[in-house]
């Protein structure tokens, strides 16, 4: 019986037997051990293809860097045009490509959609920057001069992706490079690779109709750990950009840094919310919950630590226990389900590991347990966990990438700060209070640690307006938003003399 999947991925133009590299417009089959795709919903399989191996990345490096050549030359307006007919592909095929999201991530409907309407929208943003890539003009020291900065096409750009965002991330890097005039090479997750070649399928066809784009402005390897560490290798590769585990990161940053290369890197988040004596209680319960259970707690920015004031705590607990469980947990597909399934079997003995652990660590744990009836068979479906914890212990400090919401009481803002900070992991946060005092606190310098910090809204999720990324342990990369494009350039200093005269900087003379 043939899969649902395979119509979607007809009408994007994906033929009947999927392959792992596309050397820019040409598909071909990788040299690696063979992978099984299989949904997190069922464990139907989805594809059975090839892997890309290390030997492979030479070749399509070769191309990109070729296309490179042609790319950076073609105006940036221009450049940005061809991000503009990607936008309205991913348009033409919004509901498909959202399909085999929730087929290969597990990601309910709607936030499927949302994850490719963020597609759409960088598009749209990056279009814009397209004609403000702007330089300086700055004031010499010497007369008769002029001082400036430009900004040049840097090469081509390694992206490494997660599963848990098998598109969105892709996305948001590759479209402001395109528009930088830098080509991509793209690893996604082995667990989501559908997804990628049916991205990789909607540029090319675009890119075949649009006349300046060089074969190799867009290329794919889907493989193992080996195929991105040859890619953060290569020396022809100056900007990596992945996504992930810490530890992934750490050594993608490693191998990187030792040719010199250069790394943005989005990481593990360990994300908190803060919820004062002032807070609207209603609102905060519907906020905490989507933060925590959204995605079966496997975002980056999910909640992960709710820091509550003593006097509200047991108020707050009660309302939240009651909402959990009523959470319509099952099939992704199915209307009004809330949370879908986890990726896979590992990530769901990792959940109840953590859990054994807190409450070793002196911790209450309520719901957290497997669900075997009333969902798909073959996939891992759990109820999200409320974990009630006497302070923050070990386990607390750790990313557990599942449904856990730890609670964690405090008595003095200054104390629910700390507690907030002293993670290793530096993602999102958030505060919810009605004492503009105490919001403000929380967005000074001395307040939250973390790279997107919020008031009265959760931490889960962001705007393409606004750059993403995090300090510490989550890497220190900023996608999107703001001068996020400047990483994917590179800056030249210029200096032109329109005198007769040679004065040198800081009054130097000499006689020849």
């Amino acid at each position: 019986m043939t899969h649902p999947i395979q119509e979607v991925l007809q009408r994007i133009g994906v033929n009947d037997h999927p392959v792992a590299v596309a050397v820019g417009n040409t598909w071909q089959a990788g040299a690696g051990e063979a992978l099984t795709g299989k949904s997190p919903i069922d464990g139907s399989t989805l594809v059975t293809l090839t892997q890309a191996t290390p030997s492979d990345v030479d070749t399509v490096v070769a191309t990109a860097r070729s296309a490179f050549q042609t790319w950076r030359n073609v105006p940036a307006p221009r450049r940005g045009e061809f991000v503009r007919l990607i936008g309205n592909a991913l348009r033409e095929h919004k509901a498909d490509l959202a399909a085999i999201v929730s087929w290969e991530a597990g990601k309910i409907t709607q936030e499927a959609l949302g994850e490719v309407q963020e597609m759409i929208d960088i598009c749209d943003f990056a279009v814009g920057q397209s004609r403000q890539l702007y330089g300086k003009t700055i004031a010499s020291e010497r007369p008769g001069h002029r001082l400036m900065e430009q900004w040049h096409p840097l090469g081509p750009v390694g992206v490494i992706s997660a599963f848990n965002f098998p598109v969105a991330v892709w996305s948001w890097n590759a479209m402001l490079a395109f528009v930088c005039g830098d080509p991509v090479v793209w690893k996604p997750s082995e667990k989501t690779p559908l997804c990628a070649i049916a991205c990789q399928q909607i540029v090319n066809n675009v890119a075949r109709d649009f006349p300046e784009a060089p074969d190799g402005i867009s290329s794919l390897l889907i493989g193992g750990a080996d195929v991105g560490q040859a890619l953060a290798a290569h020396p022809d590769l100056p900007l990596i950009s992945a996504t992930g585990s810490v530890p992934m990161g750490r050594a993608v940053a490693s191998t990187v840094a030792g040719r010199l290369g250069l790394s943005l890197l989005e990481l593990g988040g360990n994300n908190a919310m803060i919820v004062t004596e002032s807070a609207d209680l209603e609102m905060t319960v519907r906020s905490a919950l989507f933060s925590a259970v959204g995605t079966c707690g496997q975002r980056c920015t999910s909640l992960r630590r709710l820091i509550v004031h003593d006097s509200i705590a047991d108020k707050l607990l009660t309302s939240l226990k009651k909402a959990y469980e009523k959470l319509p947990i099952g099939n992704p597909l199915d209307e009004g389900t809330l949370v879908g399934p986890l990726i896979d079997q590992r990530s769901l003995d990792a959940m109840q590991t953590a859990l054994r652990t807190a409450e070793e660590q002196g911790g209450t744990v309520h719901f957290g347990n497997p669900i075997m009836q009333d969902v798909p068979a073959g996939g891992c479906y759990v109820h999200p966990a409320i974990v009630e914890m006497p302070g923050q212990t070990e386990i607390v400090q750790q990313e557990t990438f599942a449904p856990i919401l730890y609670v964690i009481r405090y008595t003095e803002l200054d104390e629910a700060i700390a507690l907030h900070n002293g993670v290793p992991q530096g993602l999102s946060s958030s505060i919810m209070t009605n004492d503009i005092r105490q919001a403000e606190q929380f967005l000074t310098p001395a307040g939250s640690d973390c790279g997107i910090a919020n008031v009265n809204v959760g931490p889960s999720g962001a705007e393409i307006g606004g750059a993403f990324g995090g300090e510490k342990e989550t890497g220190g990369g900023r996608e999107s938003g703001s001068d996020a494009w400047k990483a994917y350039m590179r800056r030249a200093t210029n200096t032109i003399n329109y005198s007769t005269e040679l004065p040198l900087a800081q009054g130097i003379k000499f006689d020849l």
